[in-house]
């Protein structure tokens, strides 16, 4: 490909540099690739200080040297990265832990790792803004005498951060938590997703508190006069706890199964003592997702699709088998996420179930038992689409002998062209024609692959698409005189 005339620029320690003819297109990107490239030179690290971007200063391997010129420089965007830098020397992390920048402060208290020196954590508590103080208290680093003085932090929002990601914090941190006096302190010391028991001489206030309601409800000794009285809860939340309790009597539990708020219904329906009847029901009415969100209760009736969809329960979990052919998705979800072992026609029954979703489960939880064919069907079928765990596919935990991954070099579906670079040994002829794939993911796919051939790879640094570029110049195999060519380009 050739290089292309473009009227952008990069920078540089002098400012804006504009990028001419026959420059790359993307040499930004380009630049930012190979400040990532494990074996980029010393000498050319110290070069690209001068760029002043902060994926420099993510590299694991920089020596004491360049990280004092980084900090020299006092550019923000290099500190920041510098101080989340989890291979940052401490005496560095100290330096850091004084500087003025809020951001870098910030960025430092949320990338503390275990074994940072304790001064650092007492300096950065005494930081004025909220944000670092915030991410200190979500940091499980920090030492706990430490983070414990954050209970008591003037930010309501930093106590509450505290509360939130702390539920096993000492006891007399958690009762100063969970007597704040802001409710939103308060309600995240009793969150309903905290496994522990509240303190037992607190939890008659705390049910009596509006706030903190919902979040004790799980944790009660539940006798049926109070369950009355929670089954009555103008509050929806406290009433989807009361619906899950297992101590719920029957009768509130068919009261609940007609609830009028659906996520209420949704945990009567996860129940294991449901009767079918009432289940077949309330999956009938909310197992299909809602066409329109309009209004409160359009959208409470999406959430509750959306959370029926995504139940997987530990009790079907614990006896899979009887579940795979469950008229429930999401039982058979649960089944095939089992760490019970299905017996092989279980699986295959799985794995060619009506819902994608179940077999992609399947085949992640059992690959070994996912042939060659099954798992290229598995692959042609997924959309990325459908799921909001991109960049994922079937591919992903599937494995695909040599001879199938060749092949896909010139299926007609780039998607599956992508996957022909996997071949650790892809011969070097297949890897350059991907390299001139017309589809620019197939390009990106093979740029790092190390049996490209040089003149294919150099290529690709001057790719249309910026993705390919960047990984072209974070390859592990491109030649020092094309890293020394884009920093001479950049006037670096």
């Amino acid at each position: 490909m050739n290089p292309t005339v473009s009227v952008a620029v990069v920078w540089n320690r002098h400012g804006p540099v504009p990028i001419t003819w026959g420059t790359p297109v993307h040499l930004q990107k380009a630049l930012e690739g190979l400040a990532l490239n494990p074996v980029l030179p010393e000498g050319l690290v110290r070069r690209l200080i001068a760029h002043r971007r902060g994926e420099v200063a993510a590299r694991p391997d920089l020596t004491t040297g360049l990280i004092d010129e980084m900090i020299g420089t006092g550019e923000p965007r290099l500190l920041r990265a510098l101080a989340f830098n989890e291979r940052l020397p401490e005496s560095f992390r100290l330096r850091l832990a004084r500087h003025p920048d809020a951001a870098v402060l910030a960025a430092l208290a949320a990338g503390c790792r275990h074994g940072t020196a304790r001064e650092v954590f007492e300096l950065l508590l005494t930081a004025s803004e909220p944000t670092t103080r915030k991410f200190l208290a979500e940091n499980k680093a920090m030492p706990d005498d430490l983070r414990e003085r954050l209970a008591a932090d003037p930010s309501a929002e930093v106590r509450a951060t505290l509360a939130r990601h702390w539920p096993a914090a000492p006891e007399h941190v958690r009762r100063a938590l969970l007597t704040d006096a802001d409710d939103g302190v308060r309600e995240a010391a009793c969150s309903a997703h905290h496994p522990g028991l509240p303190l037992p001489d607190l939890v008659p206030a705390l049910l009596a508190d509006p706030v903190t309601r919902a979040g004790v409800v799980r944790h009660l000794a539940l006798d049926e006069r109070t369950a009355r009285w929670l089954a009555q809860d103008p509050d929806a939340d406290v009433r989807v706890e009361l619906a899950r309790h297992p101590r719920l009597p029957a009768e509130l539990r068919d009261v609940l199964g007609a609830d009028a708020n659906p996520r209420v219904r949704v945990g009567v329906f996860q129940r294991q003592d449901t009767p079918e009847p009432l289940r077949a029901a309330i999956h009938a009415d909310l197992g299909a997702v809602p066409l329109s969100f309009g209004g409160d209760e359009q959208l409470e009736r999406a959430v509750a699709s959306g959370e029926l969809r995504m139940l997987r329960l530990e009790w079907v979990r614990a006896d899979p088998l009887p579940h795979v052919g469950s008229p429930y998705p999401c039982f058979r979800a649960s089944a095939a996420s089992s760490h019970e072992a299905l017996p092989p026609e279980a699986v295959a029954r799985l794995l060619a179930d009506d819902e994608q979703d179940i077999r992609w489960i399947m085949a992640e939880h059992a690959p070994h038992l996912v042939d060659a064919a099954t798992a290229e069907r598995m692959d042609r079928e997924f959309n990325p689409a459908d799921t909001n765990f991109a960049p994922w596919r079937p591919a992903d935990v599937l494995r695909f002998p040599a001879q199938v991954l060749r092949r896909f070099a010139t299926d007609p579906d780039p998607r599956m062209r992508c996957l022909a670079p996997r071949d650790p040994d892809l011969p070097g002829g297949i890897a350059a024609a991907l390299a001139a794939d017309p589809a620019a993911e197939v390009r990106h796919a093979v740029a790092g692959h190390h049996n490209l051939p040089e003149h294919a790879l150099v290529a690709l640094l001057d790719d249309p698409d910026e993705r390919t570029v960047h990984a072209a110049a974070g390859s592990l195999w491109l030649p020092v005189r094309e890293m020394e060519r884009l920093l001479r380009l950049a006037e670096l």
